[in-house]
């Protein structure tokens, strides 16, 4: 079994940053693309932004030039830097990573959310 696990929710003030983090663990070979997505209350869940195995990057368009997504494939882990934050950017966020088992299996798997909440 797979596990995603975040970390480093919290309340900011508006121009803060934090940074999230999503360690994988569990039977992993390895581990294709990674990614945030989030949910704001009352509103659907969004893309947020993806990286590849070889560090491939996009973004959603409400948070290019202050949110960076980065990797570490050896500890398979998985950043997401957010600067500049906006009231608009509380959601709880959600990393997900497409897994590729011991037995070459393919699953995309979820983390549980972290909730980032922006306000004065």
């Amino acid at each position: 079994q797979v596990q995603l696990v975040e970390s480093g929710g919290g309340l900011v003030q508006p121009g803060g940053s934090l940074r999230l983090s999503c360690a994988a663990s569990g039977s992993i070979f390895s581990i294709d693309d990674m990614g945030w997505y989030r949910q704001a209350p009352g509103k659907e869940r969004e893309f947020v932004a993806t990286i590849t195995s070889s560090g491939s990057t996009m973004y959603a368009d409400s948070v290019k030039g202050r949110f960076t997504i980065s990797r570490d494939n050896p500890k398979n882990t998985m950043y997401l830097q957010m600067t500049s934050l906006k009231p608009e950017d509380t959601a709880v966020y959600f990393c997900y990573a497409g897994v590729r088992n011991v037995a070459r299996s393919f699953v995309n798997y979820w983390g549980q959310g972290t909730q980032v909440t922006v306000s004065s």
